[in-house]
């Protein structure tokens, strides 16, 4: 059995075209955010005000893991995607493609990490707070905006030519995966040789 990121889009029309690319319930993504930003605040409320620093140390391991399962076997088996689906069970799914949110979550392994080693290596202050802002709000903008940072990232990149356009990347929240009309135009207009 071959292990695919995301889950399969076969004969899902979005747009009136049929979708090639594995896709996640994009509800569920942003529940998934909604949770994940209620445990970092539980978490950061105890160091900032109660000075208690396991909450944190744990909440950050615990992102490391979630992130990495994401990312490695998709939404649908981590633990936060989990809660997220029973919560959004009842919603209409709206499909987005998979490679964009594996892409952000690359970004979110990255800061886990960073905030693992920096709450358990007992480093306090500036460093670790700003982070923390950092990450709740991205997360924030992601549950309550549906604005997912990193796949805007992943989308610029795309467009300027620092990652190469790939074919399954077919529909993302707000549009953001669209190719301006005239690159899409330059991209499929043959080579002149001179």
């Amino acid at each position: 059995m071959e292990l695919r990121f995301g889950q399969d889009a076969a004969g899902l029309i979005v747009g009136g075209r049929e979708l090639r690319a594995a896709v996640f319930n994009e509800n569920e993504v942003r529940a998934a955010a909604g949770v994940t930003l209620v445990i970092a605040a539980v978490a950061f409320c105890f160091a900032y005000f109660e000075k208690q620093y396991i909450p944190l140390q744990v909440a950050t391991s615990f992102f490391l893991v979630e992130f990495v399962l994401r990312t490695t076997l998709g939404i649908r088996h981590s633990p936060v995607g989990v809660v997220a689906r029973r919560l959004t069970r009842g919603q209409a799914p709206e499909w987005v493609s998979a490679k964009p949110k594996r892409f952000a979550w690359t970004i979110g392994i990255a800061m886990a990490f960073a905030m693992t080693v920096i709450t358990n290596a007992g480093i306090r202050g500036a460093l670790p707070g700003t982070m923390c802002a950092i990450c709740m709000t991205l997360m924030w903008m992601e549950a309550a905006l549906g604005l997912c940072l990193g796949c805007e990232i992943h989308a610029w990149l795309t467009r300027h030519g620092y990652k190469s356009r790939d074919a399954e990347i077919e529909v993302c929240a707000g549009g953001v995966c669209a190719l301006p009309k005239r690159a899409a135009a330059r991209d499929r207009a043959p080579l002149q040789t001179a």
